[in-house]
């Protein structure tokens, strides 16, 4: 009588367990945030603040890899980057980077380098908190939204 009783509760209990699983919800992707710009197109919006990891390679590894805080922006229709935190030659205040985004990733980058303002190429993640940035030859960047 023990072991029928003790088989009923085990089935009783797996079918609970199962039920609770087959409706269980998945969790919905939160939804991109995007902004229109001047010219009517309606972007990812990267505006607010990034950890920056910043790795110098090529000719410009003799200044290392370091870390900062950017905060970014919108102007118009394009995405200003400032720098928050002082990060190896960079002072906190100065602009870092300046972008035009298009419905298919960046139209343009350009980074404000001690070398002068420089064109370099841009990726940004599905999700958009990720931004991937490479001066060819001379530094990676990686930006993770805060």
């Amino acid at each position: 009588m023990k072991s029928k009783i003790t088989i009923l509760m085990i089935c009783f209990v797996a079918l609970i367990a199962w039920t609770g699983l087959a409706f269980a919800q998945t969790a919905k992707p939160t939804a991109m945030k995007t902004v229109k710009l001047l010219s009517g197109e309606e972007v990812i919006d990267l505006t607010g603040e990034w950890d920056t990891q910043i790795e110098n390679y090529g000719e410009w590894a003799k200044f290392g890899s370091y870390t900062t805080l950017v905060k970014i922006s919108l102007e118009g229709s394009s995405f200003l980057g400032t720098r928050l935190k002082d990060a190896g030659p960079n002072k906190a205040g100065t602009l870092m980077l300046l972008c035009g985004l298009g419905k298919d990733g960046f139209k343009n980058v350009i980074l404000a380098t001690g070398a002068g303002p420089l064109l370099c190429k841009g990726q940004l993640s599905e999700d958009g908190n990720k931004i991937f940035l490479d001066l060819e030859n001379k530094g990676r960047i990686t930006m993770l939204r805060k």
